[in-house]
């Protein structure tokens, strides 16, 4: 039984060496990397006009994602919006708009 609680004392000893080594393995700096590009990230709302069937919100997405810099695309049909987040320096709210109305659907940003 002692043997036992040695062998379980020390399993759990490793395993805890092992989960604060972890911290270690990644560097800080991508950490902060990943930290600083979730807080740039914007989010605007599009109203979307023309979406009357089931593959218009997919023709939207599609096209508001080819845009660069563009991280998600949320569309909700019944409202007939769509919710972007995206980097800005990378992509802006006219083109993201552009891109939507160049497919048939056209875009304009709402106050949020």
């Amino acid at each position: 039984m002692k043997r036992n609680m040695k062998t379980a004392a020390a399993t759990i000893g490793l395993a805890v060496a092992g989960i604060l080594s972890i911290g270690e393995l990644v560097p800080s700096s991508a950490l902060s990397a990943s930290a600083q590009a979730a807080t740039t990230a914007q989010r605007a709302v599009f109203t979307i006009e023309n979406m009357t069937c089931a593959l218009c919100p997919v023709t939207v997405k599609k096209a508001m994602e080819g845009v660069a810099g563009v991280k998600s695309v949320a569309i909700d049909f019944d409202a007939k919006t769509a919710t972007v987040t995206f980097d800005p320096s990378k992509a802006t709210v006219a083109a993201i708009a552009q891109a939507s109305t160049n497919a048939g659907y056209p875009a304009h940003a709402t106050k949020s």
